[in-house]
């Protein structure tokens, strides 16, 4: 194989011979010989020595041995000619029939392109590079899954005033979104929603209200009656422009990214904010039926009233009179969920099942098998409870409880307070 690099930019394409000699000659007698007796052959065109000072044929390699009085060795000729011309010299070596003094005879052994054996090298170190570029630059499917799982959490909430506000990195200029808690910033942030500050509590805190004076400022509250109470005592003390909220029954950390766009885009001066309100549902009118299709009492004493179903009563989570039977793990992991939006499940002896975001706990706790509890940083929500109470869930363990949810008889559903006020066993 020919090294691309071994002759000049332009070679094309190598000759390559093996003579012997019946006698013992030198390297300059070889070199004579295929000048002197190629000379005229073909006219100036093709001769060895015009093509040689024009640089289409390169220096003429030859390396021999001696040995019991006869000579072997081989000839490699660079050539730039075409490949007719290339042949021809190729053919006019093979005639060269005395070396010196000596019988010789020249055979012809190859006509390599250098061309192809460079296309080689470049095919081969570019599979080379192809290769060290997958491997060093392709991450291993545990660094996606926790750059991707990293992204939930990886939020860069500050501490924002004297309160040590849970705030967006850019609550300190421009306008600002004023929300409820901690949980509220990290959701807003991940929809890239970055100026945006907690009150986190019910009293407004005296950075908020120095903030609002000289601020555009949205207030972001939940869709419950604690939501109205807050925006009540907001425009007492702070100067609020606007007011978003969260559709009735649900919590601004629980809404979706395309909700909470859309509760933003529909805010309404200050002026036009309105209690939340329950969604109301028409009335269905009542058909009348014919006079001959009424039974006797219809005819007799007038429709019947009917109602529209038995009306729901809605059960208040509460705290059990007893302090719950639950083991140490449990505990000691409240104790750090607070602001992660994490969950995980524990069986009855307190081994801890499963770890995600709570983003996919309803999606999970149905393929979790011996599951006996679940505590996560989030909101209790009816759909949460369903799904755990036909898991045979015993205990629910949430930051809140989202207002109308109906606790299943055989679900105690506390809360991440709740459980700080136990303490350990």
């Amino acid at each position: 194989m020919v090294e691309p690099s071994q002759y000049a930019s332009t070679t094309k394409y190598v000759v390559k011979a093996k003579f012997d000699v019946q006698g013992v000659v030198e390297k300059p007698d070889v070199v004579g010989a295929v000048f002197g007796q190629t000379e005229g052959l073909f006219g100036p065109d093709l001769d060895l020595r015009e093509l040689q000072k024009s640089g289409r044929i390169g220096r003429i390699e030859i390396n021999l041995d001696s040995k019991h009085d006869k000579t072997a060795g081989s000839i490699v000729i660079p050539s730039s000619l075409d490949k007719v011309s290339t042949a021809i010299i190729a053919a006019a070596i093979e005639s060269v029939d005395r070396i010196g003094p000596c019988e010789a005879k020249i055979s012809l052994e190859k006509v390599e392109d250098v061309r192809e054996e460079k296309r080689k090298a470049i095919l081969t170190k570019a599979k080379d590079i192809l290769r060290k570029w997958v491997v060093e630059s392709s991450p291993s499917t545990e660094e996606v899954v926790k750059e991707v799982a990293g992204s939930l959490r990886g939020v860069d909430v500050i501490e924002y005033g004297p309160e040590k506000l849970p705030a967006g990195p850019e609550a300190e200029r421009g306008d600002i979104i004023v929300v409820e808690g901690r949980a509220d910033v990290i959701l807003l942030m991940k929809v890239g929603i970055r100026n945006v500050i907690a009150l986190n509590g019910t009293k407004v805190p005296e950075t908020i209200i120095k903030l609002t004076k000289d601020r555009e400022v949205t207030a972001f509250l939940d869709g419950d009656r604690a939501g109205d109470l807050i925006l009540k005592e907001l425009t007492q003390v702070a100067e609020i422009d606007y007011v978003a909220r969260a559709p009735f029954g649900k919590e601004v950390e629980e809404l979706t990214p395309k909700e909470i766009m859309r509760a933003l885009r529909e805010r309404v001066p200050l002026n036009m904010a309105k209690p939340i309100e329950r969604p109301q549902f028409a009335r269905p009118e009542r058909t009348e039926r014919p006079y001959q299709e009424k039974s006797y009492t219809e005819r007799a004493y007038g429709p019947r009233e009917q109602g529209y179903g038995s009306p729901e009563i809605t059960v208040r989570a509460s705290v059990p009179a007893e302090k719950p039977n639950l083991p140490p793990p449990v505990f000691d992991a409240a104790k750090d969920l607070r602001g992660t939006l994490e969950a995980v499940v524990f069986d009855e002896a307190g081994k801890e099942l499963s770890k995600m975001p709570v983003s996919e706990l309803a999606e999970k706790i149905p393929s979790l098998e011996n599951s006996h509890l679940v505590l996560f940083d989030g909101v209790v929500t009816q759909r949460l409870l369903d799904i755990a109470a036909g898991k045979g869930i015993k205990y629910v363990i949430g930051d809140r409880v989202s207002d109308g949810a109906k606790k299943p008889a055989n679900v105690s559903v506390l809360t991440l307070s709740d459980l700080s006020s136990f303490g350990p066993n």
